[in-house]
């Protein structure tokens, strides 16, 4: 269901994610939201920075056929990547466990994609990956954090703002970009298309 605003709003954001929406909004646009239903599995082959992208262009364009063409629709897509291997959200507590210990004590990479479109034929999109490194994670901890839900609807079972931030050594790139919408790129995706001034 669409937020309803009281000014007229500039795009529609195809997502249902909380922090995309407080992201968004540190931006001078005004917005409305829609959350875009697609398929998300991956294909055989699919690298992935070919995914996310893939992911945020079919969210915005879901976005788009929903809001009858008549708004600009912003989609985007977040995944972590280690070794070269997707790490999405888990579906069981054993599986979010396992992805936090493959990241701890290690560097891995978020891959955040947004994509704007602007017509059938007017898709632009931008890609910003971030490395993220992990102290080391104890296994209790790690057992005591997915008791929770936290990481159940996180990419690679944690959020940077949430209770696995305190682990974060170091973030070489965006911070915004780890969180879910990387605000420089979006914002320059924005303005390249003359809806942010």
């Amino acid at each position: 269901m669409a937020e309803t605003l009281t000014t007229t709003p500039a795009i529609l954001l195809a997502s249902g994610s909380p922090r995309r929406r407080e992201l968004l909004g540190q931006l001078a646009v005004t917005f409305t939201v829609a959350a875009a239903d697609i398929d998300e599995s991956i294909t055989s082959g699919e690298t992935p920075r070919v995914y996310v992208k893939r992911m945020a262009i079919e969210k915005a364009l879901a976005g788009y056929q929903r809001s009858n063409d008549t708004l600009p629709v912003l989609g985007a897509d977040t995944i972590v990547v280690r070794d070269g291997e997707i790490l999405g959200k888990p579906e069981t507590r054993q599986q979010a466990e396992n992805m936090l210990q493959k990241l701890s004590d290690r560097t891995h990479e978020v891959y955040s994609a947004v994509a704007l479109v602007l017509g059938q034929e007017e898709v632009f999109e931008t890609l910003n990956i971030t490395a993220v490194t992990f102290a080391a994670m104890s296994s209790d901890w790690i057992e005591n954090y997915c008791r929770g839900e936290e990481p159940m609807d996180k990419a690679g079972a944690y959020a940077v703002q949430g209770g696995a931030g305190q682990f974060i050594r170091c973030i070489q790139g965006s911070y915004s970009g780890v969180m879910g919408l990387p605000l420089y790129e979006t914002a320059k995706l924005l303005r390249d298309a003359g809806v942010l001034k």
